[in-house]
């Protein structure tokens, strides 16, 4: 996985499937680069992703919780269709934002 941080933003370069074989992955770096960084916002790149689970989506949940309580958010950039379907019906799209635009 790779990750960028840019100021206060952590961007997540989601692989191509997003499952329980790498969720504990990003979660333990993810929340590492959160914590080491002072990480307000969380940008998951979903450019090369077509397959998602429920990890996944334990995977974003988490990470919103995480920034949620110092005040941050979450985004998602690069969604396909069938990904705004999976984040769609999963209630995702509640407590993130899908950004048609690059951030």
């Amino acid at each position: 996985m790779n990750y960028q941080v840019q100021e206060n933003y952590l961007t997540i370069f989601l692989p191509s499937e997003l499952d329980h074989h790498n969720a504990e992955e990003i979660r333990r770096e993810s929340d590492r680069l959160i914590e080491r960084n002072h990480i307000r916002y969380v940008i998951f790149d979903f450019r090369d992703t077509n397959f998602m689970d429920s990890s996944g989506i334990g995977v974003i949940m988490g990470r919103y919780k995480r920034v949620y309580l110092l005040g941050g958010e979450v985004f998602a950039v690069h969604t396909s269709e069938r990904m705004k379907r999976i984040l769609s019906m999963s209630g995702v799209t509640k407590i993130m934002q899908i950004c048609e635009e690059d951030m």
